[in-house]
């Protein structure tokens, strides 16, 4: 018998919401033990094609056949059973429990006859151990989850996929919040499952882990099969080209920004938790881009969300436009024109089952209050429209519910809420994660223009071509202290990195 030639061959995908064509005759074969990247911009259908292989979405037309087998794919449970697994970005894990009831969550291995049924605590620590083993992951069976990383939380994830006996794995985004040596960690798990002759679906927005872990690449584009590449021919800007549709040669926009005086100082800030930032000091100028570059657990997030007054701080001072202020809270924040676009959009910034009326109003409902105490809704749907056109949100209207929306377009409707609240300084927190390379260019104009304005910029960010980009001076922080503040003339990648891992061990 010969040798099958692809393990997973989806064939003539379609799947149509209301008023929107999310697949259109989309093709996907994946062959036995490989990693197959799976790309396109936000909206190009790429999670809705994985939703109908995992059975969250049933396709209204095509076929899936796995090893040669048509499937019928209706549920979740059914994809599990087929040895479908899914990876999402959002980890969602049990945290008050521990590892091992995370990996078995719903199948523990069972003792006992009949009514007299107990869990078998020692089989399920057996069969987490040599799991963990088999995947080199350094972890205690019985740790509570709440006490991990996220680069750990996602190893328990690909161990739970492993332990279903999987024979495709999806992982969607799985590198966004890690860090240069968990990405290698991760990176050895994968070629490791290769190995055994799992396949891995890939999905992700860094070109260069995809053309480093690939040996396949399909490209989506508006719902539409563009093509299937073997990674080794592609290049960066081919990836880009085919998934934007024109030549991308220009990733960052023309600044024609200049930086005026000192509007925000900020002196000695010091976290009342030890491990977290202490004695930071700097100057934010006006119509300055300030990046602030760092790895992981470098204290970054903490440091811009005290300067907002969502965490208090033990010492340090705040000195707006060289008057010194008291932030306690987001409202004072708010008061002084200070606005915060937080890391994580979905878990503390978008609010998904509401229109993108009420997400772009959200913080400026004193503007809207009419006499009487209601809210003017008419008002608020007409900035609303005026956010959308003037920074080109892409949705059927502004009645759209967030939840339907692609990252990149959640994102500008989240940096139009904080326009409303006329912000003279923007802190912005990873304003480009989880987002194509498309969107992106859309999202570094609107902070280019803003910056030309005369806004003040703070952007934190875990790129370092987008520091390096967008930036007018980089600050460096490694472990909570502040290793160095770089002018754009000056800074390089390996600059970066020798301030970045500074004080680390």
């Amino acid at each position: 018998m010969s040798e099958i030639q692809y393990l997973l061959e989806m064939n003539h995908i379609s799947k149509e919401f209301p008023g929107v064509k999310a697949l259109d005759d989309v093709m996907l074969k994946v062959r036995p033990g490989t990693v197959h990247a799976l790309m396109g911009e936000n909206g190009a259908g790429k999670s809705t094609l994985m939703k109908c292989l995992f059975g969250i979405y049933y396709p209204d037309a095509g076929e899936i056949f796995l090893n040669g087998e048509k499937l019928e794919i209706k549920n979740s449970k059914d994809a599990l059973n087929y040895g479908i697994s899914m990876i999402h970005q959002e980890l969602h894990p049990v945290p008050q429990r521990s590892v091992m009831e995370n990996v078995w969550l719903g199948r523990f291995p069972q003792k006992g006859v009949g009514p007299f049924q107990f869990i078998d605590h020692k089989k399920m620590y057996d069969d987490t151990a040599q799991l963990f083993k088999d995947l080199e992951i350094d972890l205690s069976p019985h740790t509570l989850v709440k006490t991990l990383s996220v680069s750990k939380i996602q190893s328990i994830e690909i161990a739970k996929a492993v332990s279903f006996h999987s024979k495709l794995i999806v992982m969607d985004e799985p590198t966004s919040s890690l860090t240069g040596n968990e990405v290698e960690h991760l990176f050895r798990i994968i070629r490791d499952l290769r190995k055994r002759g799992v396949s891995i679906i890939y999905i992700s927005h860094k070109m260069e882990e995809i053309l480093q872990i690939s040996d396949d690449v399909t490209i989506m584009r508006d719902g539409k099969y563009i093509g299937t590449w073997q990674a080794k021919e592609m290049t960066t800007d081919m990836i880009i080209s085919k998934m934007v549709g024109r030549d991308l040669s220009q990733r960052f926009p023309e600044k024609h920004n200049i930086p005026g005086d000192v509007v925000l100082k900020v002196e000695n800030l010091t976290s009342p938790n030890p491990r977290s930032f202490k004695n930071i000091s700097f100057e934010l100028r006006k119509g300055e881009i300030l990046g602030i570059g760092g790895l992981v657990g470098a204290q970054r997030t903490e440091l811009v969300e005290a300067i907002f007054g969502l965490r208090a701080v033990s010492a340090g001072k705040f000195y707006i436009e060289g008057k010194e202020v008291r932030i306690h809270s987001p409202s004072d924040a708010k008061k002084y024109k200070i606005a915060l676009l937080t890391e994580e959009r979905r878990v503390t910034g978008i609010f998904p089952v509401l229109p993108v009326t009420e997400n772009t109003a959200i913080a400026s409902l004193d503007r809207y209050q009419t006499p009487y105490l209601l809210l003017d809704e008419k008002r608020m749907r007409q900035d609303a429209i005026d956010n959308i056109k003037k920074i080109r949100v892409k949705t059927p209207s502004e009645k759209e519910l967030m939840k339907n929306l692609s990252g990149g377009n959640q994102q500008k409707v989240l940096i139009g809420r904080w326009l409303l609240t006329e912000p003279e300084i923007l802190l912005l927190d990873e304003p480009t994660r989880g987002i194509d390379v498309g969107a992106k260019f859309e999202i570094y104009t609107i902070i280019a223009e803003l910056a030309r304005q005369g806004k003040s910029i703070v952007m934190i960010s875990s790129e370092m071509p987008e520091l390096l980009g967008m930036s007018d001076r980089i600050m460096v922080m490694c472990e909570g202290r502040l290793t160095g503040i770089i002018d754009r003339e000056n800074a390089t990648e390996e600059e970066i990195m020798r301030h970045a891992t500074l004080y680390m061990a």
